[in-house]
């Protein structure tokens, strides 16, 4: 019995890796066309959707780019539900879930909608951006010496600004800088192109043009590199782009915009003969204002002569006019002279009057009497006093103990110590007194005592 061939078996992962394998092999890069639907954008920066058409669909990721520095690209936008776009992808598979998806490096959208959506969007932000603020805005030179252009050294567009440019003032100076005016090369080249103006020098004014088009056709002009560029230049920047219906990002970021190419060079060139003519009719006025300022001046110049008569006659009135207040001063000047004297006089006696001498003088006679007076009442008062001491003295006399003495009296005082002695038992047998008299002292020892009593003097 013959037994059947064992199937090869295949692990989830091992089935998902082969066909991660052949769908990367056979799918490396494509573009493909569809239309955007659950679109999200979550914390990580990258964008989730799915792309559809009207019978299938698929996932695609566009993952957030390595560096966010990089200039924007030419076809920079926001993507939206609903959007039809044309995307360069490869494709992918996770084999965690086993799901196919598109991954997208490229993306642009597609039909009239979708470029007018782009373009609303890149206008919006760059307004926000302050890239089309007028009051950023150069002026642009009245008259330049030199011009650059922008433009497709082939076609209509440069030989009508040459044309016109030559017509209307020959002497100016023309820098052409060809590039391309459509496709995708075409930014890059007019970035360039504006970088070298500013490296040529002595260029005034650039003007970069392009003839009419479909939006496709005036892609580069919305492209968000040349608005940039645009705002950057230090020269001003003239934008003559299609027909005067049509507006692109570069009109708004320019300095000034001309409708069409042959209104730019209008614009920024004037006209030889309309100017020479412009002078002429200036200097002619000017010439009639000056003769009717002349003419004025005249006639002013007269009016004051008229008013200011014979010249010899008002300095002789002059000098009669001078005489008379020479005189009016002279008599004023007498009189106030009178006057101060008089003043100074009167100041003279009162200072007399007040003279410190005078006053002194009466000072010291006052004083002489005051002092006189004075010594007076102190005699007087001394001699008083003298009574009054005398009397004094004399009742001290008699009130004095010395007096007392006098009369036969004496102080007894214990010695040394000099207590006074009122009575006998204030002493002791022996001990040693100091007895004053009226004239000298004794010094006695007690030998006996006696108490005055009642009954007589009785013994200590």
């Amino acid at each position: 019995m013959m037994h059947a061939t064992q199937p090869k078996i295949w692990t989830i992962t091992a089935l998902n890796a082969r066909i991660r394998d052949i769908l990367e092999d056979n799918f490396p890069l494509i573009w493909v066309e569809g239309e955007v639907s659950n679109l999200r954008r979550p914390p990580s920066g990258h964008v989730y959707f799915t792309l559809k058409d009207d019978q299938s669909q698929i996932r695609a990721v566009i993952f957030r780019p390595a560096t966010f520095d990089r200039t924007p690209p030419a076809d920079a936008f926001t993507l939206e539900d609903g959007m039809t776009i044309l995307c360069r992808a490869r494709v992918g598979v996770y084999p965690p879930r086993g799901e196919y998806q598109l991954i997208v490096d490229f993306a642009e959208p597609r039909g009239l909608g979708a470029l007018q959506k782009a373009f609303e969007q890149l206008k919006a932000r760059l307004e926000i951006e302050g890239l089309f603020d007028p009051a950023k805005k150069k002026r642009i030179p009245l008259l330049p010496s030199r011009i650059g252009v922008i433009t497709s050294p082939t076609g209509a567009v440069i030989r009508d600004i040459l044309n016109i440019t030559k017509r209307r003032f020959h002497s100016v100076h023309i820098l052409v800088a060809p590039v391309r005016v459509q496709g995708t090369e075409a930014p890059v080249e007019i970035v360039d192109a504006l970088a070298s103006m500013e490296l040529a020098g002595n260029v005034d004014v650039i003007i970069l043009a392009r003839g009419g088009g479909s939006l496709e056709d005036l892609a580069p002009f919305n492209d968000e590199r040349v608005a940039r560029a645009i705002y950057r230049c230090t020269i001003p920047v003239i934008s003559a782009v299609g027909h005067e219906t049509d507006f692109t990002i570069a009109d708004f970021a320019a300095d000034l915009r001309a409708p069409t190419p042959s209104a730019a060079a209008e614009l920024v060139v004037p006209n030889r003969n309309e100017m020479k003519r412009h002078v002429a009719e200036v200097l002619t006025r000017l010439v009639y204002l000056s003769g009717q300022r002349i003419r004025l001046d005249r006639q002013v110049l007269a009016n004051l002569a008229e008013r200011l008569g014979d010249p010899g006659r008002l300095i002789a009135d002059g000098r009669l006019a001078v005489d008379d207040r020479l005189d009016d001063l002279r008599r004023t000047l007498g009189r106030l002279l009178e006057t101060s004297n008089h003043t100074v006089k009167n100041f003279k006696l009162q200072l007399q009057h007040s003279s410190p001498l005078n006053r002194i003088q009466r000072a010291l006679i006052i004083l002489g009497s005051s002092r006189a007076t004075l010594e007076t009442i102190c005699l007087n008062r001394l001699e008083l006093l003298k009574k009054k001491l005398a009397v004094q003295t004399a009742l001290l006399d008699s009130l004095s103990p010395l007096a007392v003495l006098g009369r036969g009296y004496s102080i007894t005082r214990t010695w040394p110590g000099g207590r006074v002695v009122r009575r006998a038992g204030e002493v002791k047998m022996d001990q040693t007194l100091d007895i004053t008299l009226e004239s000298g002292h004794i010094i006695a020892r007690v030998a006996n005592t006696y108490e005055e009593g009642e009954n007589g003097k009785g013994k200590l």
